[in-house]
């Protein structure tokens, strides 16, 4: 008599995703009324939204934020498109798990030396030719892979490397810079850097639902759509960088960088805690998108990963809209406190995974908080790294502060996924650590810091 043994497949419930959708929107919505009660002090006032319907900054501060946003809304989906369709493409052509993760070693080696020093280069010679570089690379690639699919394989994973090392940093910077040189209010700084990581979310979730779209059911005839889309939305974002706003010309002398950069960046101990926060949650989440899947499908159940990947991201999104409810004057939390606390709780989740990861149910909530809390944790550390960090150096301080966690996870890469010499437990807890270790310099910057908040603007 032959067993049958029955298949079981995890799927997340239709209710997470009408939850967390709801849960965005009330949190939209209800913030403009919620804020105007407390319009009475001065801190309230001045955290207006992009959705109040009170009194608000200047139509041009809008058009300016708008556009913007929709600029980093295309980088976004470029990013996103290559993100989800890269893995696919690799098992299309039939390349080893040792070879795609040979693939990865190779970009992150281009990460680190080169990757590290565009932030510099962003402050030298302007952020918006740093963006401009970064569409190009797109367009580069999505050419290499429409007429030479299988000899761009490498020039690929080291071009779209150094676009993710642009991406972390050179919207940001072009943006502050912008903002500070047509005299917008800086109170909608704030408020910017949240809507970044809400839409570049959203954005995400919708290049991965354009992926599959373009995917269908001919594997071919997809590769040579996806990479026309990509094509078509680099030229885009090209036309709107060259139509867009007019920077202000300006080179700095390598010598005064230098000497501004030991100054305020080396020379600054609280620059030293923000810049290893930002080390420790980019390993983090490094560590978390390359072992994500294999730490799920460790439960041995099948699991739809494609439909947990929306539910992460829509947690992440969620976690933006909380950010302008602290900072509002609402809460009586600082800036670093709220990050002690998420980095305190990313930690966790870390370590609970790190520690007993066999349940994909109590493995998806333990993810959905993580991003939920790096919702937060973004739009912070920029408030920070618009506090501690001159414009005119911003972009090397991110960049150059990446260089150690891409090194980190260079290494680990070899020895646990190549060599096989490192469990997937002892990265996640290693990464949990270093969030924890980012905890406690949040704390310590908050005995340091400026009190009351100040900002910096230029040099």
């Amino acid at each position: 008599m032959a067993v049958v043994i029955e298949s079981s497949v995890w799927e997340p419930s239709p209710a997470l995703y009408i939850f967390i959708f709801f849960a965005c929107l009330f949190s939209i919505l209800f913030f403009p009324y919620a804020s105007g009660s407390t319009n009475s002090t001065s801190a309230a006032k001045a955290a207006p939204s992009l959705f109040d319907h009170g009194v608000s900054p200047t139509a041009s501060s809008f058009r300016f934020q708008r556009n913007f946003l929709l600029l980093y809304s295309l980088a976004s989906v470029m990013e996103g498109l290559w993100s989800v369709f890269g893995e696919v493409e690799l098992a299309y052509y039939g390349l080893s798990k040792e070879k795609m993760v040979l693939y990865l070693c190779v970009g992150l080696a281009a990460s680190i030396s080169i990757g590290s020093f565009l932030g510099v280069l962003s402050d030298l010679i302007g952020p918006k030719k740093v963006c401009f570089f970064f569409c190009f690379l797109h367009l580069l690639v999505g050419l290499l892979k429409r007429f030479a699919p299988h000899s761009s394989v490498w020039v690929a994973s080291i071009c779209l490397s150094i676009t993710s090392s642009v991406f972390s940093f050179g919207f940001e910077t072009w943006m502050v810079v912008q903002h500070e040189e047509q005299g917008h209010r800086q109170d909608m700084l704030s408020e910017t850097f949240w809507l970044m990581s809400f839409f570049e979310s959203a954005c995400l979730i919708g290049s991965q639902v354009f992926s599959n779209w373009l995917i269908g059911n001919n594997a071919e005839r997809s590769m040579a759509s996806h990479s026309t889309a990509a094509i078509f939305l680099a030229v885009i974002s090209l036309v709107c960088l060259t139509k867009g706003w007019k920077e202000i010309p300006h080179k700095v002398a390598l010598k005064e960088y230098r000497a501004s950069f030991r100054a305020y960046i080396v020379g600054d101990k609280r620059v030293w805690l923000l810049a290893w926060a930002q080390a420790c949650l980019h390993f983090s989440v490094a560590v978390f998108w390359i072992l994500w899947a294999p730490t799920i499908v460790a439960d041995g159940r099948e699991v739809h990963l494609g439909l947990i990947y929306p539910c992460f991201l829509g947690s992440r999104m969620l976690g933006s809209t909380v950010f302008p409810w602290l900072i509002s004057g609402l809460s009586s939390l600082r800036t670093d406190d709220c990050l002690v606390y998420a980095f305190i709780v990313l930690g966790l989740v870390m370590s609970i995974t790190a520690y007993d990861y066999q349940e994909v149910g109590m493995l998806v909530t333990l993810f959905c908080i993580f991003h939920a809390g790096l919702g937060v944790v973004l739009p912070s550390l920029a408030r920070l790294r618009t506090m501690y960090v001159p414009n005119a150096l911003r972009g090397g301080m991110i960049s150059l502060s990446q260089a150690p966690a891409n090194a980190a996870i260079l290494l680990f890469l070899v020895q646990g996924k190549y060599h096989n010499n490192i469990g997937n437990s002892t990265i996640i807890a290693f990464a949990a650590l270093g969030l924890f270790t980012a905890a406690g310099c949040m704390h310590v910057l908050k005995r340091w810091g400026k009190q009351p908040y100040q900002n910096w603007h230029k040099l």
